[in-house]
């Protein structure tokens, strides 16, 4: 009961953190709609899918999934950013020395990252009108599963970055290190049929690959879409897979010492 008391609160302070911050509140919304609509409309004159004619998928409606994978990846990734700033404040040294195990610190911050990241997630799907699509309930569940999976995965993966970090500075050099390739080589920017072997090669082997590719299946009711990876079981799996992968991550560094000796 300690440990979920703890994880409960955690997971509060965090949502409250994130809506008491305005210029956070507004930034988690206009960028990642302004950056859709400036690319995808820039685009979409030159975008044609890889063995179609014209008239096909533009390339406003082909980057829309991508738009979501980045406000799951760079949300759960940011709210971790306070383990940093709470270790200078001495937060967290108080709550490492109560009488809960230091795994509640893992699942805490987890969840309160994976909520945010998927409540926005999930209102930028209130732009699909716009672009003529209506997904089905079936799509809308698969795309609230990779969006609660990708964000546990990736808020568990800032977790164990910012767990050795010194100052935010360098979480922020590391993280981008991280986020922007996974990105781009998720298909979210590109088709993986029209690159070059090497960059389908990676794209393959990147677990966002899969989340892009489950929010595409969501987006179309299950239904074959372009430019998905594999099948939309598959992409639940991978993403499953990889966030029991980055939570085990998390837990064995937060069971350990800031510093090795």
């Amino acid at each position: 009961m300690q440990a979920l008391t703890t994880v409960a609160a955690l997971t509060g302070r965090e949502v409250l953190k994130f809506v008491r911050d305005r210029s956070r509140l507004l930034g988690a919304f206009t960028q990642p709609l302004a950056f859709w609509l400036l690319l995808g409309l820039g685009f979409q004159d030159t975008f044609q899918m890889p063995g179609t004619t014209a008239g096909g998928v533009d390339y406003v409606e082909f980057l829309f999934p991508g738009v979501i994978a980045l406000v799951l990846l760079f949300t759960a990734i940011f709210s971790t950013i306070s383990i940093v700033e709470e270790r200078v404040s001495g937060f967290l040294q108080a709550v490492m020395v109560a009488p809960t195990p230091r795994t509640a610190l893992v699942f805490g911050n987890a969840l309160g990252g994976t909520l945010l990241a998927t409540l926005q997630a999930l209102l930028i799907l209130l732009a699909l009108p716009l672009i003529d699509i209506y997904p089905s309930l079936p799509g809308i569940l698969l795309i609230l599963a990779i969006c609660i999976l990708t964000g546990l995965s990736f808020t568990a993966l800032g977790f164990t970055i910012a767990w050795r970090m010194d100052t935010t500075r360098g979480f922020h050099a590391v993280m981008n290190l991280f986020l922007l390739p996974l990105w781009f080589l998720s298909g979210a920017m590109f088709p993986p049929e029209g690159a070059a072997s090497v960059l389908q090669w990676l794209v393959w082997v990147n677990p966002v690959s899969y989340a892009v590719s489950g929010i595409r299946h969501g987006m179309y009711g299950l239904a074959d879409a372009p430019g998905v990876l594999a099948s939309p079981t598959i992409c639940v799996a991978v993403s499953l897979g990889f966030a029991i992968v980055m939570i085990g991550l998390a837990v064995w560094t937060v069971r350990r010492p800031f510093f090795s000796s």
